[in-house]
């Protein structure tokens, strides 16, 4: 007797169910788990908040959306809201991604399509990491969606949803630009693109999108050298390599789980006479077929195309908006009927792709300190130096901490978990940060930190450069929760005393 696991009598008789039960058990994964165990925001998160903070109309990361949504977030619920929104995100870009699926391969093929996705590394282990590349992924995955519906469904008031994603996309992530040239070359190269520019809608629509991005066109216009300035720090992200190789091995290293359980699913190398249980659908239009193709390959070729050229990563640096459509095309090319061979193994690597990492995140919190000692960023205690360092300027001035500044990655640590969120100079760049200057900071006071491996706590020369008032204080340790093998953590510091009113 042939046995078919559970699993498939689901996507048989109840997709829809196996769609929302695999995005939010995910989804609910990577909110409670960084929630619980990280002391400190991942990535970037720091910094995107110092940002937003502001509400400035860009930034030399970008466009300002990301941040502002994320300053948002973090004034509600705190780390757990970033989490929160952050999944948000990523279930909106799968039930996109689903969504335009079942338009064109049926639920079931369409479910298949976004339980592959789960092997794709960009939305699972990086996706608590909130920022400008999260918030891309569901604006991009939607605007696939309207194009679709507008052009391949002939219903044309999804233009003007188009041009809201569009708008919204742009405002989050300069990534968006690639995916707006290849829908308009797309148009142009197909008849049914060309038909549809015959009606009132897509121009309509075009003015609506104008409307939305002027603001930050107008901003950019004036700060493009910032921009373009920012762009060089992915140099650091590739290493030896170049920007575009480097592209290459993160595009290849994302896709590894989803080969995976394509080759499982296959049964390569399977006997002859090896029975497998079979989901089948109706078959798919040539034009739906190329669609998904284009936009499944096209994104990642001209990103490479550009990291090569530019010599820049850029945008580029996080690859989760490039490769949602991965998942989707390998169902479409597997044909009107799909066997799913060893169900049993396919079944197994996928809980373990999907609650694994997870796990694996909470073991190395608890062993990589006390095995290879490396210093992770999620563990450092962000909330104790934070606290010291605002109690201790309330304490001898009578005033709530307004300034933070130093160190690149201590100070926006610092402004996120004081209790008045100070505003964060950056000293490393002073132009990167326009909202204040030195002498604000001096007028104000604030806090100067920066990272020490002695009892000395001799401040940077860049420090004493901008501040030649400063008096370094002797350097505060902090332990982490998992100290392990690693060294306490040492913080030089100095305090800037606020300057009398005249």
């Amino acid at each position: 007797m042939h046995y078919v696991s559970l699993i498939i009598e689901f996507l048989r008789g109840r997709p829809a169910v196996v769609f929302w039960t695999a995005a939010l058990t995910q989804a609910f994964l990577w909110t409670v788990i960084p929630a619980l165990f990280y002391s400190a925001p991942p990535g970037d998160v720091p910094l995107l908040l110092a940002i937003g903070h502001e509400f400035v109309l860009g930034s030399y990361l970008g466009p300002p959306l990301a941040f502002w949504l994320g300053e948002m977030a973090f004034r509600v619920a705190g780390s757990f809201g970033l989490y929160a929104l952050a999944q948000a995100c990523i279930v909106t870009a799968f039930w996109a991604v689903f969504a335009l699926g079942r338009a064109i391969v049926g639920t079931r093929h369409a479910v298949l399509g976004v339980l592959l996705m789960v092997g794709i590394a960009a939305f699972t282990v990086p996706s608590p990491d909130f920022g400008p590349a999260v918030l891309a992924a569901p604006l991009w995955a939607l605007a696939l969606l309207h194009y679709w519906r507008a052009v391949g469904e002939g219903r044309r008031g999804a233009w003007f949803l188009l041009a809201l994603d569009f708008g919204l996309l742009l405002l989050a992530n300069y990534v968006g630009l690639i995916l707006f040239a290849l829908l308009i070359a797309f148009t142009l190269a197909t008849e049914r693109g060309r038909r549809e520019l015959l009606n009132p809608e897509p121009w309509i629509a075009g003015v609506l999108l104008v409307l939305v991005v002027f603001p930050h066109a107008a901003w950019l216009a004036g700060a493009r050298d910032l921009v373009l300035d920012g762009f060089n720090d992915g140099a650091a992200v590739a290493g030896r390599l170049t920007p575009g190789a480097w592209l290459c091995v993160a595009l290849l290293a994302t896709h590894l789980g989803l080969a995976v359980l394509v080759a499982l699913a296959s049964g390569w190398p399977r006997q002859r006479k090896e029975r497998a249980p079979e989901i089948d659908r109706h078959p798919v239009e040539p034009f739906a077929r190329t669609f998904v193709y284009v936009f499944a390959l096209a994104p990642a070729l001209c990103a490479i195309a550009i990291a090569f050229a530019s010599g820049r990563l850029g945008p580029l640096e996080r690859v989760a908006p490039l490769v949602l459509l991965s998942g989707l095309a390998v169902v479409v090319a597997a044909g009107d009927r799909v066997s799913l061979y060893r169900e049993r193994a396919v079944s197994s690597a996928w809980l373990i792709l999907l609650v694994g990492p997870p796990v694996l995140v909470v073991l190395g919190l608890i062993l990589v300190p006390w095995t290879i000692a490396v210093d992770l960023k999620i563990a450092q205690p962000a909330n104790l130096q934070a606290s010291y360092f605002a109690d201790t300027f309330q304490r001898r001035t009578g005033k709530p901490l307004a300034f933070v500044s130093g160190d690149a990655r201590i100070a926006p640590l610092l402004a996120l978990g004081a209790a008045s969120r100070p505003h964060v100079y950056f000293a490393w760049a002073p132009q990167r940060s326009p909202w204040a200057s030195a002498a604000d900071v001096s007028a104000q006071g604030g806090i100067l930190v920066w990272p020490v491996a002695d009892n000395v706590g001799s401040a940077p020369a860049t420090l004493k450069a901008q501040f030649p008032a400063m008096v370094p204080e002797p350097p505060r340790v902090f332990s982490r929760s998992v100290q392990g093998l690693l060294p306490l953590i040492r913080v030089g510091w100095s305090m800037l005393r606020p300057q009398a009113a005249p």
